[in-house]
């Protein structure tokens, strides 16, 4: 999927139609803990929405439209697929619009020294760094503002003051809202700085990262498990250029695998907090939202993790991830 850039899809076995296989399917099955070298016939779903033959071609795209279907496959009665409809074909937009849009606040945490960038950060603060046309700042703003996002608070430090006469001088249809930092506070330490200010569900984002996903499916998961926290982790694939040996007792081969591949789930620096944990950050300290994070797993507190794949992430706040961001703008 990371490869295709694409979400959805189309399963065959034999030359025969079996399902559609969505990032849904597969970050449910994540979550729930499956391994990941399980086959996919294990997540399948039973129930899916296919085209038929007779179906007019109205039909078809008012149902893709109506479900933002991706793609939309032709199969007859014998499971053969006699054509696919994909939504760039139908709609003239690469992408189709998110199916849920939501109206919560949204907090960029855009205070730090942007180190890993420099000697760049050393004329520019890091988020006023160029992508394309825009700055990263801005692509955070659209990123959320498709949802229905339209209001966000902005966290700053290093040249805040040239930070804030940028964004002010683009006329943004949003409103902005900074706050600053007049000390490095860590992570999550400036929030205490929103006490009052908040009083929804919001996002807090790092200013220096990108995420391919579909923000409305956090949402919905953080809400349907109760979360205080969802963490938003992207999975990483770290490759071993060695074989590896388990072992068992008076040192009995267990298993030799050659050049393994292993599989983390990393913070991505997305997170989804309810508003009552403000109140839980020391006013005037440095603070990170790890912290906070474990504050709320010692009392008992749910703290979610919601997956998203290797490719969908970008830190572009080093040099080799921003190179490759550009190099596709």
């Amino acid at each position: 999927m990371d490869t295709l850039d694409k979400k959805l899809l189309i399963v065959i076995d034999n030359n025969k139609f079996i399902g559609l296989l969505s990032v849904g399917d597969i970050q449910r099955a994540i979550i729930m803990n499956w391994p990941l070298d399980k086959t996919i016939s294990h997540i399948l779903r039973k129930n899916f929405r296919v085209a038929r033959p007779e179906d007019s071609f109205i039909t078809i795209k008012k149902m893709m439209l109506e479900f933002r279907m991706e793609l939309f496959p032709v199969v007859n009665n014998d499971n053969d697929i006699v054509g696919i409809y994909f939504w760039e074909d139908l709609f003239q937009e690469k992408k189709s619009l998110p199916t849920k849009s939501f109206k919560i606040p949204v907090v960029i945490m855009a205070g730090g020294l942007g180190t890993r960038l420099k000697p760049l950060t050393n004329v520019l603060p890091k988020p006023l760094i160029p992508i394309g046309e825009k700055t990263i700042l801005e692509d955070i703003f659209e990123s959320f503002s498709v949802y229905g996002c339209d209001n966000f608070f902005v966290s700053v430090n290093y040249k805040a003051e040239l930070i804030k006469f940028y964004i002010d001088n683009q006329k943004l249809p949003f409103t902005v809202d900074f706050f600053t930092e007049n000390k490095p506070m860590g992570t999550a330490g400036s929030l205490s700085l929103l006490k009052g200010k908040i009083n929804q569900t919001f996002f807090v984002s790092n200013c220096d990262i990108l995420i391919k996903q579909d923000y409305s499916e956090i949402l919905q998961y953080h809400k349907e498990h109760n979360n205080e926290i969802t963490v938003v982790a992207a999975l990483k694939h770290i490759p071993i250029a060695y074989g590896t040996i388990e072992t068992g007792d008076n040192g009995k081969l267990i298993s030799l695998i050659e050049k393994p591949e292993v599989t983390y789930k990393i913070n991505s620096g997305m997170y989804i907090l309810e508003p009552h944990l403000i109140e839980e950050i020391p006013v005037d300290e440095f603070f990170n939202l790890t912290e906070l994070i474990e504050k709320v797993n010692l009392r008992g507190g749910n703290v979610g993790v919601f997956p998203v794949s290797e490719k969908s992430w970008r830190d572009i706040g080093n040099w080799d991830e921003y190179l490759k961001v550009i190099e596709n703008v």
